[in-house]
């Protein structure tokens, strides 16, 4: 079973948002700013200034200028305490903004919709349900279980019961049901740290078992069940001292088989780094077993970091507890696979090879050969994305022209596309290889979505009524449009606008230009209930398909990594620039969105071409890329970003630093910066030494605000308030610097 293993990574991920800094503007005659903008009135707080201390770095033959390097020990009181006064100030400046608290309770409504909802589906070969569900006005999602003969359902596994006596909250990361339902294996993880623990359910007595497991690696696997439901593989990070380097904490990842009747600290060693002479593992891959009911062979992924582009090796199910076992090598990286899927003794697998689009082929697990492998998909327009396995067929997620679907595939009828009822973009929700059919999310940019259930016998498709019909679900009046547009280059874009219809074309739309560009992944069509509070009060939300996405395939993907890269912030431009032209917004009155690795984008948007936007919004950003490598996720991405110890490298990672191309005296836009305190995938010092030099450099009297939450990491955990609260706080910054209702 493998319902999670195309969504789980470590990639800088946008997810959560914080911050902290001023605003001091000149109003009009009409009590604004002569923009339509209405300052914060009342400022008791004055905005702290980061102290400079002159660090330089020379990286062949460039000398690099770092005057907030001290800013990287976030364990010294006095950069604890600037982050603090820089999150108090914030604070005070946001909840003055007229528009804070209406729009607070906007979207607590918008999000109280519907009754629940649902999500991380897993169906068993008896029909028993196990899913994540959070009810209306709840903040965590839950763990429950439904029998097939039964409609009532039970909860498991509640994290906002747990940690009362903690300001951190627990919130769950992920959970794996036992192929018989008797077990559930799942994570917790505290305050957003992703710091994960592994316990053992018994289901029917509700009965923790055995110790739990700790130094869990959940970015790249879920624990794989034995078939007697003796134990479970799962992979773990080492146990390090205090002391060790932030850059030690992801290497030596090491698979493991836990036995429930034993102590974790008995756990047998499977595979990893210096473990086996035919494991060719290095220190920085991270190892983990796949196992499919439908096949006597095991399959070992290794991921190299963050590429995409994985090495399988196979073994003979049965040997895996032996104390060396023969591993036999199926695919390298250099082979571009980057999923498959098992049945019986053939491999199926997703690879790049003479496909910068994919192609889906056929290999045999028993006499391995990648260089005579057959396809079932050929190589052409359609965009191979994942390949997973039903009882009765493989499941292939795919796009065309950056849309999500899924199609069907048996060596009896061939590739078959299946269309769900609303001709929406289409999503794997939930597949079993036990299990005949699947449950499909089908999705639109302007309706809520629906989780089908796709019954291969009838090719119908009927609504499991898991995800409610929420009150907001299906309003008239709002349209979404797919457009392609030139970038700089002439290279054609995709660019999705959402909007109220019969907006005036007047150039005067508060907007928001979102993207991400990183990895591979693609901006993937889906509603947003609290997307309404942004899109009702006149405001346009674009998406901007940037290169370094997923769209496009592979060849998209790395038209905007490493030295493409100023590839994405420029089509972000260009998708800026056209809003302009075709009246739907102008410069004073935009702002782009990133997260994360978005924070690249964004950035960097804003460094080049500060006159095109009156604000910007950078969550959890990556934006020192100079100094990411001597991070903890810094050595993974090395993949994605480059390293500076190539010459090539650092000239890709300096182009991309926003940090580093902010210049002194210059009119940048109001910005605000968020950032988690606990986040284990991007550095909080990003946004602070960001914050700092903007603060700084700036010669406009436009905000630069960093909020921080002392108790988020990279969003991933947070709870439903921590969003909503964010969220508040970010549209009600951009309707007072970009205008609006």
């Amino acid at each position: 079973m493998k319902p999670l293993k195309n969504l789980l990574h470590r990639s800088l991920a946008s997810v959560v948002l914080l911050g902290v800094i001023a605003m001091t503007a000149l109003t009009g005659c009409d009590g604004t700013d002569g923009e339509g903008r209405s300052p914060a009135a009342g400022q008791a707080k004055s905005q702290p200034r980061a102290k400079i201390v002159s660090v330089s770095d020379t990286h062949w033959g460039v000398e690099i200028a770092d005057p907030y390097r001290y800013m990287e020990d976030l364990e010294d009181p006095e950069v604890e305490q600037w982050f603090r006064a820089q999150a108090s100030y914030t604070e005070s400046y946001l909840s003055s903004l007229e528009s804070r608290t209406t729009l607070f309770e906007r979207l607590e409504a918008l999000d109280q919709g519907a009754p629940f909802t649902t999500g991380g589906v897993q169906r068993l070969t008896d029909g028993t349900l196990f899913y994540l569900r959070r009810d209306r006005g709840e903040n965590l999602y839950k763990l429950y279980v439904r029998a097939a003969e039964e409609n009532q359902e039970r909860l498991l596994v509640d994290p906002e019961a747990m940690g009362n006596d903690s300001e951190q909250h627990y919130s769950l990361e992920g959970y794996v049901p036992s192929p018989s339902g008797k077990f559930v294996v799942y994570g917790l993880a505290q305050g957003g740290s992703e710091q994960t623990t592994y316990y053992v359910l018994d289901v029917a007595s509700g009965d923790v078992m055995g110790s739990p497991i700790d130094n869990i690696e959940t970015a790249y696997n879920w624990p794989q069940w034995s078939e007697d439901e003796s134990g479970f593989f799962y992979s773990r990070r080492r146990a390090l001292p205090a002391d060790a380097p932030a850059t030690e904490e992801y290497k030596q990842t090491r698979v493991m088989f836990h036995r429930l009747d034993e102590v974790p600290e008995k756990d047998q060693l499977i595979a990893a780094y210096g473990h086996s002479s035919s494991l060719p593992i290095i220190d920085t891959d991270f190892p983990s077993i796949w196992l499919s009911p439908k096949s006597s062979h095991a399959v070992l992924k290794v991921k190299h970091g963050d590429n995409n582009e994985i090495s399988l090796f196979t073994a003979p199910r049965a040997e895996l507890l032996k104390d060396d076992v023969a591993w036999v090598q199926l695919c390298k990286e250099q082979d571009g696979v980057t999923d498959f899927a098992v049945i019986d003794d053939v491999i199926y697998l997703v690879t790049a090879n003479q496909a910068p689009r994919f192609r889906l082929v056929a290999m045999s697990l028993t006499d391995p050969d990648i260089a005579s492998v057959g396809d079932i998909i050929p190589a052409g327009e359609l965009v191979i994305e994942g390949v997973s396995v039903a009882a009765d067929a493989l499941y292939v997620s795919a796009k065309r022209d950056g849309i999500a679907t899924v199609m069907r595939w048996t060596p009896e009828d061939g590739l078959q596309e299946l269309a769900p009822p609303r001709g929406g973009a289409a999503y794997l929700s939930s597949i079993a290889p036990d299990v005949p059919g699947a449950l499909i999310y089908e999705a639109t940019w302007i309706q809520g979505g629906i989780r089908y259930a796709y019954d291969p016998e009838s090719e119908t498709f009927t609504d499991t009524g898991m995800i409610p019909v929420g009150e907001f679900d299906n309003l008239e009046g709002y349209v979404a449009k797919e457009l392609v547009i030139p970038s700089h280059d002439g290279v054609m874009i995709p660019l999705t606008v959402i909007h109220k219809e019969g907006l005036p074309l007047d150039g005067k739309n508060p907007t928001v230009v979102y993207g991400y560009g990183s990895y591979g992944s693609s901006m993937n069509v889906g509603f947003s209930a609290t997307r309404l509070a942004w899109l009702e009060r006149g405001g346009v939300w674009a998406i901007a398909h940037v290169r370094g996405g997923g769209e496009y395939g592979q060849e998209w993907h790395y038209a905007g990594r490493m030295e493409t890269k100023p590839n994405t912030w420029r089509d972000l431009i260009a998708s800026a620039e056209y809003l302009v032209q075709e009246g739907y917004t102008s410069p004073a009155h935009m702002a782009p969105w990133g997260g994360s690795a978005g924070g690249i984008l964004a950035g960097r948007a804003i460094t080049e071409r500060p006159d095109l936007f009156g604000a910007a919004i950078i969550d959890v950003g990556s934006l020192d890329t100079i100094r990411a490598e001597t991070t903890t996720n810094g050595v993974p991405n090395i993949k994605e970003f480059g390293t500076v110890k190539e010459e090539s490298g650092f000239r890709g990672l300096l182009a991309m630093s926003a940090y580093h191309n902010v210049q002194d005296g210059v009119e940048y836009p109001a910005v605000m910066l968020s950032h988690g305190f606990n986040d284990p995938r991007v550095e909080p010092w990003q946004s602070g030494k960001m914050a700092a030099r903007l603060q700084a450099a700036t010669a406009s009297d436009n905000p630069v605000l960093l909020r921080v939450d002392f108790q988020a990491g990279h969003g991933i955990g947070s709870t439903r308030d921590q969003y909503l609260q964010e969220r508040a706080d970010q549209f009600a910054f951009l309707f007072s610097e970009l205008g609006g209702n």
